[in-house]
């Protein structure tokens, strides 16, 4: 027997700790691997939670429910669709026959529904409110004779046409809103078929609505009709939205298409033009790219259109040479203002054209105030009253090529006048007339009041300053006596580039003068005028201005093409506080919110503590008369002719510039919010 194994003592707990340490050793790790695990999962499972909240903000919400209340409440739950609008345009009663199939279908799903006729509508109080109501809004809209919407859309149609090509509505005016379309027409007027449609569907798109199914179009005729009758082609329609509204309520993206790489489909991808149809949604684009990787069965589409394209480039350069004879032939009399491109890009834009380089459009206050809704800032400066102010020019031609023209530099440019000449005479008559006719479209509209729709008929404004600079034309003078001859008053705006012919100015009843910048380099990059000595130009202009004695509001533009660089209101009138502190003998009078305009007036019209910026155009009608019966020895200055500004104009009132008696002001003073007028 070992005697060194007496020393141990074998009931000693260090001794059996060692002797099992390899099971010790073994509880540990298998402990260590466990909490590893552990972590793992807890990690794994906060990681889903997260990108769930990121993707999807109602899941927290319902997470917590579950974890306290042991269910998810489907109350709480996120809504994502809240009902349907069908709006329809009838004139036979077969749209609005579809409307009401669509509208049973609709309320089968258990969904809200209304169905609106479009001639009891009014988009420029309502349509925005669809940006944010979560509704799908379905038009369904019969085109008429020649192409035109039915009666009862022919207002909704106008509207939203202007609205589209109006740079102050914007391309995210109505972003939010979704919308389907379904178009009555037929293809045996292949020139007109299914305009209607087409347009209220491009419309909504270039404002920025989101078309939730492809546009569909219903044909009259049987034989010619994709499925055998436009009622077939209705249900074909209407069963495709019916199930997009189902995927909608919950959730779904747009079915993958096939055309992207599996696993990195995008439902956030842009949507197709709005020039796509049912049919033309699942089928391939006819027109590729040629740079890109094209089927070989295919290919016969792509040499079809480019020959297609080669035929149409062949005919335009046949017509541009006719042109180009043509104006060699005429070499010896001077050109017309307005080219045939040109007349065609301003009358889809709204212009009435006059002559040769004359025209009139209606503006958007004066159908705001045919309708009992507020004035635009002249009225509230001045007195004007909107309704009854025709916007023209006797010159489409500009000197400068301004970078925040919201004409997209279509309209001609020079230095001089170089064109043939119509007389003063007849762009009156004719700018009168086109006016009265433009008026009239709003007899039966919606909301127009009969009183101000019979004062329209008569005007007694004229803005001269429509686009292009009215001064150039060579008979402004001429012009500006024959409105006062008319009783009419004249608001000449110019671009401070001919001083001259400022100076140079018969009696006006008022003058502006714009301001776009502050410095030679700025006015240079902002404007960019044709003139080499433009700021010379520009600052004369302000020295003849001084001298003709009239009121002088200033203002500064944005020289960007968006509106995300316009000033808040509250920025607008911090500046021009800092700027009227620097002015001696200058206040601020007025304003207009809605836009975003303030005016500075000299103290001298403010009478007794009380401002006198509105104008007595009778009274000025009474000193031209005097004028020219004098032979123009008989001077008198803006003060004569002034008027008392209402207290609702003032700066600082509680009404912001919106007259109190305009319907559109008191609706939105109801809610104490007059800010969106």
């Amino acid at each position: 027997m070992d005697p060194s194994l007496d020393t141990w003592d074998f009931s000693s707990p260090l001794i059996s700790l060692w002797i099992n340490r390899f099971y010790i050793y073994l509880g540990f790790a298998f402990g260590i691997s466990l909490w590893i695990c552990f972590q793992i999962v807890i990690r794994k499972q906060l990681f889903i939670f997260k990108g769930k909240n990121s993707k999807d903000k109602s899941v927290p919400k319902a997470t917590r429910d579950l974890m306290t209340n042991g269910y998810i409440s489907l109350q709480k739950k996120d809504i994502l669709v809240s009902g349907v609008k069908i709006f329809y345009g009838s004139q036979t009663g077969t749209a609005k026959g579809f409307a009401a199939s669509l509208a049973e279908a609709v309320t089968s799903l258990g969904l809200p529904v209304a169905v609106i006729n479009l001639q009891e509508y009014d988009p420029d109080d309502h349509l925005v409110e669809e940006v944010t109501s979560k509704n799908v809004c379905a038009f369904v809209v019969a085109t008429y004779t020649d192409g035109r919407p039915t009666e009862s859309a022919e207002w909704f149609c106008k509207w939203l046409e202007e609205a589209s090509s109006d740079f102050r509505f914007g391309k995210t005016y109505l972003k939010g809103m979704r919308y389907a379309v379904f178009g009555l027409g037929n293809s045996a007027y292949a020139n007109h078929f299914n305009k209607v449609g087409k347009n209220v569907d491009k419309w909504l798109w270039m404002l920025g609505a989101h078309r939730v199914v492809a546009r569909g179009e219903g044909d009259c005729d049987v034989v010619k009709s994709k499925h055998g009758s436009i009622e077939a082609d209705f249900r074909v329609w209407k069963t495709k939205f019916i199930s997009r509204l189902q995927a909608l309520r919950k959730g779904e993206r747009k079915p993958c298409g096939g055309n992207c790489k599996k696993g990195q489909c995008e439902s956030s991808a842009e949507e197709e033009p709005f020039e796509s149809t049912s049919e033309e949604e699942s089928g391939t684009e006819d027109h590729q790219n040629l740079n890109s990787v094209v089927d070989v069965e295919d290919l016969g589409k792509i040499m079809n259109c480019v020959k297609k394209e080669k035929r149409e480039k062949e005919h335009q350069e046949e017509k541009s040479t006719l042109v180009r004879n043509a104006v060699k032939g005429e070499a010896s009399e001077r050109r017309a203002m307005i080219t045939p491109a040109l007349r065609e890009a301003l009358t889809k834009q709204g212009y009435q054209l006059i002559g040769s380089h004359s025209g009139v459009k209606l503006c958007r206050w004066t159908k705001s105030m045919l309708r009992g809704r507020g004035g635009c800032y002249k009225h509230t400066f001045y007195g004007i009253e909107s309704h009854r102010c025709m916007e023209t020019t006797p010159s489409l031609a500009c000197a400068n090529k301004c970078v925040f023209c919201w004409r997209h530099h279509t309209n001609p440019v020079g230095t001089e006048w170089r064109w043939k000449m119509d007389q003063p005479e007849m762009i009156l008559k004719e700018a009168i007339e086109n006016h009265q006719s433009m008026i009239k479209q709003f007899k039966g509209v919606p909301g127009v009041r009969e009183d101000r729709f019979e004062e329209g008929m008569m005007v007694k404004h004229c803005a001269l300053s429509l686009v292009g600079e009215p001064i150039m034309y060579p008979e402004i003078n001429r012009f500006l006596k024959l409105l006062h001859e008319c009783k009419i008053s004249s608001f000449l705006v110019t671009n401070a580039q001919f001083p001259v012919e400022i100076r140079n100015l018969k009696p006006v009843t008022q003058l502006y003068v714009s301001v776009d910048a502050s410095t030679k380099d700025s006015l240079k990059k902002i404007d960019r005028p044709l003139f080499k000595d433009f700021w010379q130009r520009f600052l004369n202009s302000l020295k003849a201005l001084a001298a003709k004695g009239v009121t002088y509001c200033g203002e500064s533009s944005a020289s960007s093409l968006t509106m995300a660089n316009v000033p808040w209101h509250e920025e607008v009138v911090h500046f021009v506080r800092e700027l009227v502190a620097l002015i001696p003998n200058y206040e601020i009078a007025c304003e207009h919110e809605h836009s975003n305009c303030l005016l500075i007036a000299h103290t001298r019209f403010k009478i007794d503590g009380e401002w006198w910026t509105w104008i007595d155009y009778n009274r000025f009608q009474e000193l031209v008369q005097e004028y020219e019966d004098s032979g123009g020895l008989t001077n008198f200055s803006a003060k004569d002719y002034v008027a008392k500004t209402p207290l609702w104009a003032l700066f600082g009132a509680s009404e912001r510039g919106f007259d109190p008696k305009d319907t559109r002001y008191q609706r939105k003073n109801k809610s104490k919010d007059i800010s969106g007028c």
